[in-house]
């Protein structure tokens, strides 16, 4: 196991963002045996209970998490430092993600309203309400193209909302569970997981006229219990949607077909604690934590695993992988930065 006491000091770890994350990115390439490196280089104890969300900016520079403590804490991930805390005990926060600028956010509340929050960075101070939710907000996401947000709750509506106006600007309905949203790397297709069992996919542009796919995900292994899903992402070339899930289980889903490419297994959770994972930027693994407090990784094109981190010491429920830089993030009540180890200097290196 790596030693937390010298990650937590993360010295060294400056530096790491010369390197871009995998070849996708136009980097080194993200080999199974670099993958296979990692280790936690800077690990922050700010929070007094768990972390529920990560995200990072677009450049990667800056990384923030809400946590079950009410906190929303924003960290510069080139030096490893705590850059700013945000309380929002009035409101709770959960789901924080960053605008198209790394000096605003928006996330969700989970106690008082079921508003959603845009806030400035630069002085702590809120820009703009969305309100019209009933019930908590479960699934946010951020377009990666404009200024469009599309949050799911549990009073079973999808609200589409512009960061420039408070008015919801399109609803659609939904029926049965928990559902989840998502946006594809171009921001042109909406995932939309219903039931725990059927994908929509809409054309961003044009939600109001329907979805024009939809796909029942049916795993014959699982039997007359299927596992709840908790939540929807996209591979960076388009081709794949990841769901995660409450179970002992991922599913890699064709987004063309709909067909389960691939069920990601190995990891525990009889806790039915809901695990979020992701993929790596160049769509070629896909990361997610355990009951065991290990943090899995799979290869994207065989379903095989990889390999497994050693660190925390309580369950991971998410992972965020750096969207330009070679490291990713995980967290219990403690945030981990993994980065692959410096390399080695060519013999004579230096010398004159």
């Amino acid at each position: 196991m790596f030693d937390p006491a010298s990650a937590a000091h993360g010295g060294g770890f400056a530096g790491f963002a010369g390197s871009a994350a995998g070849s996708a990115a136009g980097g080194e390439p993200l080999t199974r045996e670099l993958l296979s490196t990692f280790k936690v280089a800077k690990v922050f104890k700010d929070n007094a209970r768990h972390i529920t969300s990560i995200d990072f900016d677009a450049d990667g520079l800056n990384c923030i998490t809400a946590s079950d403590d009410e906190s929303l804490r924003i960290y510069d991930v080139r030096n490893g430092k705590l850059k700013n805390i945000v309380y929002s005990k009035k409101y709770g926060c959960a789901l924080a993600r960053f605008t198209h600028r790394s000096t605003t956010i928006v996330y969700a509340s989970t106690k008082e309203d079921d508003a959603l929050r845009y806030m400035s960075l630069h002085d702590n101070k809120y820009i703009r309400y969305f309100k019209g939710h009933k019930k908590r907000v479960v699934s946010l996401a951020m377009s990666p193209r404009n200024d469009t947000i599309i949050s799911a709750s549990l009073d079973d509506t999808v609200r589409f909302w512009d960061l420039r106006s408070p008015n919801c600007q399109g609803l659609l309905h939904t029926t049965g569970g928990e559902p989840c949203v998502a946006f594809d790397h171009t921001g042109d297709i909406i995932a939309l997981g219903l039931g725990s069992s059927r994908i929509r996919l809409y054309n961003a542009n044009e939600y109001h006229l329907g979805p024009f796919s939809l796909f029942e995900i049916n795993d014959p292994q699982a039997g007359a219990f299927p596992p709840e899903w908790t939540q929807l992402s996209f591979s960076n070339d388009g081709k794949y949607i990841l769901i995660s899930t409450k179970s002992n289980v991922m599913y890699i889903v064709d987004s063309f077909t709909g067909a389960i490419t691939q069920r990601l297994t190995g990891h525990m959770n009889q806790m039915n604690i809901p695990f979020e994972g992701c993929f790596t930027p160049d769509s070629n693994y896909a990361l997610c934590g355990s009951q065991d407090g290990k943090i899995y990784v799979w290869e994207v094109a065989t379903g095989r695993l990889v390999t497994s981190f050693d660190w925390h010491q309580e369950p991971s429920k998410v992972v965020a992988f750096n969207p330009k830089h070679l490291m990713f993030a995980s967290a219990d009540t403690n945030l981990a930065f993994w980065i692959p180890p410096p390399p080695m200097a060519a013999p004579g290196a230096g010398v004159r």
